[in-house]
């Protein structure tokens, strides 16, 4: 079945055959674009690739700073830039409030408020080019579950119950309804309904942000039509924020419902029309048994975080206890993915250090070994926000075994900018956000910008705390990048050994690396299985003498490629 077959197979599916002339009229847009030159993206690139998580205005003021830094990414080891919300908004939410999907913000251009959209696309097109140049993939942020209460479609909507684009949102007379839907913002909103001139109207997440309704088939044909602007414009591909809720129904919970998957299958086949190898990433926090189900067969997303393991690497290391990280990797907790499919690792993320994915005995172990101050707490303990730096007391030994362990399990990594040259919280941000949003946001504090005459003057120092963080990451991502088997899946654990040390075997075609990872602050003797020979340390280059056991030191890591 051809994609434009499928998309109609999709849409019936979703809405029945009454829609079916907007469906067509969609697909005959779709012809028009067959004449597009669009460099073709390799088969499953986003398996070796190393991402970078960066707001542009917070990286360096605008993207004529994220420009003139590219050299700098590009020498850290990075491959692959995940911008955050860049598209038009009154950053009320750090840009997850959308107000217009064809527009990026002109501050992030220095340009006037005035400035026509046109003029942003140019600008945004020719910073892809440099990126590309530099053999640099480009993706972004779009939230395909809300806008702004400033869209245009909202504002139209909020006019009343006859209007074109009332049907775009959900309204209702009175707030009983989705009554099962969880607040995914407990704390911060009371309710799921907003009141708005004599009506309700639904939101996931902040009242300044309602939901889209995708009952309406033009909520989807709009939604991919925008996808196909930006892929038509260059970039590489798409972080689909929250799409678990994409589609709701009454009586449930409003998550990972089977129409969302149809409506992810719809997204991923116009993108293959588009732009064949352009990456859908599933931000989906949920267990992995539901995660997986968003990579489909192959023909949902291609890649999605692993949220649960994200806590239990900071579990393993808190007890210098293995059995978390392989718990939550053991296939009956983590199912295969399809071949083509990629699991995204990260140690942080833009929001908080999410505790969601966890038991209440973890929770209460994240919380009393990595929340240092209470105005750290976010959604009543179900998070922490803090930078990685905060969460290890900026600890160079122990922010590098963190890195380390992320780098070589199985995915893709994410690093989170400033992470690399441990950028603490940021407590000025955090006051000033407060002010702009009227929420007391503990996410606040793991944004604000890198201060680079800082930076600068601290890497020129070797001995310095950001220089030695930025060092040894520089050396893990140069040693990952010559080698295959970190980005696929094959993981062999080393069994009877102590609790204390987690170890595996990484393989993909002829080749072998064994990792090995002292989690306790003693010294401790790893011994040498049988099927080593000929090791060599990754990290000096320099053979190892297998007639002597592996000398740890407190958070000692290593790399070791053998026969």
């Amino acid at each position: 079945m051809d994609s434009k077959d499928l998309l109609r197979k999709y849409f019936v599916q979703l809405y029945g055959e009454l829609s079916i002339t907007l469906l067509e009229k969609f697909l005959a847009e779709l012809e028009s674009t067959d004449g597009l030159s669009l460099d073709p993206l390799p088969s499953q690139w986003y398996k070796d690739a190393v991402i970078y998580s960066t707001y542009v205005d917070l990286f360096d003021k605008d993207f004529q700073g994220l420009t003139d830094r590219l050299n700098y990414l590009k020498q850290l080891g990075i491959d692959c830039l995940w911008l955050l919300p860049i598209l038009d908004s009154p950053m009320r939410d750090a840009g997850f409030d959308i107000r217009d999907y064809r527009c990026i913000r002109r501050s992030l251009f220095g340009l006037p408020e005035d400035a026509p959209a046109e003029v942003t696309q140019q600008l945004f097109h020719e910073f892809l080019n440099e990126a590309h140049q530099k053999n640099i993939r480009v993706i972004f942020d779009i939230a395909l579950n809300h806008t702004s209460d400033q869209h245009s479609w909202f504002q139209e909507s909020r006019k009343g119950p006859d209007n074109a684009y009332r049907n775009y949102y959900i309204w209702n007379k009175d707030s009983n309804k989705y009554n099962e839907t969880r607040l995914l913002f407990k704390g911060l909103c009371p309710s799921n309904w907003e009141y708005d001139n004599g009506w309700y109207y639904f939101h996931r997440f902040y009242e300044f942000q309602p939901d889209l309704n995708y009952r309406n088939p033009l909520v989807l044909l709009e939604m991919s039509r925008i996808l196909v602007f930006w892929l038509s414009q260059g970039i590489d591909g798409f972080r689909a924020d929250a799409i678990p809720f994409l589609w709701k129904e009454d009586g449930t919970d409003c998550e990972n419902l089977p129409q969302t998957h149809i409506i992810v299958k719809f997204f991923r086949a116009v993108i293959d029309i588009i732009r064949p190898g352009a990456l859908l990433l599933a931000e989906a926090c949920q267990p992995p048994k539901e995660v997986v189900k968003y990579f489909g067969e192959g023909d949902e997303c291609h890649a999605g975080y692993h949220f649960p393991l994200m806590p239990r690497i900071f579990i393993s290391m808190a007890l210098a206890d293995y059995q978390p990280v392989r718990k939550v990797l053991n296939p009956k907790v983590t199912p295969p993915i399809p071949e083509i499919c990629q699991w995204i690792n990260f140690l942080r993320l833009h929001d908080e250090l999410t505790l969601e994915m966890v038991s209440p005995e973890e929770r209460h172990i994240m919380n009393a070994y990595y929340r240092h101050d209470l105005r750290w707490n976010f959604r009543e303990g179900e998070g922490i926000s803090a930078r990685l730096a905060e969460l290890f007391r900026f600890d160079p030994r122990k922010i590098l075994q963190a890195f380390s362990i992320m780098l070589t399990l199985p995915g893709s990594p994410v690093i989170y900018y400033g992470d690399e040259v441990g950028k603490g919280n940021d407590e000025e941000w955090y006051e000033y956000m407060k002010s702009v949003s009227g929420h007391p946001d503990s996410r606040f504090y793991v944004r604000g910008p890198i201060y680079w005459e800082e930076v600068e003057i601290a890497l020129g120092n070797p001995s310095s705390f950001p220089a030695k963080i930025y060092t040894g990451l520089q050396q893990m991502l140069k040693i990952r990048r010559k080698s295959k088997v970190f980005g696929h899946r094959a993981i062999q654990w080393l069994d009877d050994i102590p609790c204390e040390i987690l170890a595996f075997v990484r393989y993909y075609q002829n080749e072998k690396i064994l990792v090995v990872h002292q989690l306790a602050n003693t010294t401790g003797e790893f011994l040498w299985p049988e099927f080593v020979v000929a090791p060599i340390d990754l990290f000096t280059n320099k053979p190892i003498d297998l007639h002597l056991p592996l000398a740890l030191h407190p958070f000692d890591f290593f790399w070791i490629k053998y026969s």
